[in-house]
């Protein structure tokens, strides 16, 4: 029974994302809430922000799932966590939206963006989420007491968020890698004794899924920095209540290489390519300034005709973090 709840709350996130969609990508065009798919010779517009869809799926199929448990077993062991979870996706998907709907460079300012995404950091603080108990190379378990709830929940929540948010631009990138990093989340959670966690995974996985059968090369639909937040707080609760924070930190190495980059253009270098009228990529600036450049020089180099295109490189960044991914299997968990 408990499998067959399963499958029907995964099938609900699904659906509800899968059907919702297309009258979401209508009404973006009719308001305008549409922007240019910088990577096609036509500049199409695509819809925007369609990424709400995505957090309206998850948020049923989990609520679906807890009544189910409430109504059906009379289990309620973990509401506190599963509810303090939700309302950090749903704070984070907040300022997502707000720099949707205005424009990321027009929007909430640097300063008021990263408090509110603070703020979001609340309900696990308050609710002392997680053990504060973690394994430190040459340090062996570290127990930071007080220090984890008041400095490292918001200081998770605040870096998983904001630097999920870096690696995107290309059609299908942001999803297929949150498809990614949350399956390998789902494994290891169920192997850590926290199933719970694999479940929410799960569903909110299946919505991913939905999504990307409208976002895959040529997208009809960007996520925007709704679901791009929404997914980055949702992979920071998991890593937190499910105290696999080392390894999560691992599954991030893509998303701290490419910090790095951003940070090596001071924050003022754009992802996108410089796009050739066959639809072919090229390098935009003469050096590498985030991880999709680094693809675009690397594909370049191997490819007999030189030719490099959209979903070429979203495909070579999710291969990699699908090898960051074997690796952390291998070596941590």
């Amino acid at each position: 029974m408990v499998d067959f709840l399963l499958i029907v709350s995964i099938f609900i996130s699904f659906l509800t994302t899968f059907i919702s969609l297309p009258f979401w990508i209508k009404q973006a065009h009719l308001n305008g809430l549409s922007g240019k798919d910088m990577h096609k010779p036509d500049k199409r517009a695509v819809a925007e922000a369609g990424g709400i869809t995505v957090l309206l799926g998850a948020a049923l199929g989990i609520l679906f799932y807890v009544a189910a448990n409430v109504f059906y077993f009379g289990k309620s062991d973990k509401l506190i966590y599963i509810f303090g979870l939700l309302a950090v996706i749903l704070i984070s998907a907040i300022v997502g939206l707000v720099d949707d709907l205005l424009g990321w460079k027009k929007g909430l300012t640097k300063t008021i963006r990263l408090g509110i995404v603070l703020f979001a950091a609340i309900p696990l603080m308050v609710l002392n989420a997680g053990t504060g108990i973690i394994l430190l190379p040459f340090f062996g378990l570290v127990n930071f007491g007080i220090i984890y709830p008041l400095i490292l929940i918001p200081l998770g929540i605040v870096g998983a968020t904001t630097t999920f948010n870096f690696l995107a631009g290309y059609n299908g990138l942001e999803v297929k890698q949150g498809i990614l990093i949350l399956s390998a989340l789902a494994v290891v959670t169920y192997l850590r004794g926290n199933p719970w966690l694999s479940v929410i995974a799960l569903i909110a996985i299946a919505s991913l899924v939905a999504f990307y059968f409208y976002n895959k090369y040529p997208a009809k639909v960007f996520p925007g920095d709704v679901m791009t937040y929404s997914i980055g707080a949702l992979i920071a609760s998991i890593a937190i209540l499910g105290n696999v924070e080392r390894i999560a930190l691992f599954f991030f190495i893509p998303y701290l290489i490419e910090v790095g980059l951003k940070l090596r253009g001071k924050l003022k270098k754009e992802s996108f390519a410089k796009l050739n009228e066959d639809g072919s990529l090229e390098m935009p600036y003469e050096r590498v300034y985030g991880l999709e450049h680094f693809a675009i020089k690397i594909l370049k180099r191997i490819k007999p005709n030189k030719k490099v295109y959209e979903y070429e490189v979203v495909n070579l960044i999710n291969l990699f973090q699908l090898l960051i991914i074997l690796i952390g299997f291998i070596f941590i968990l």
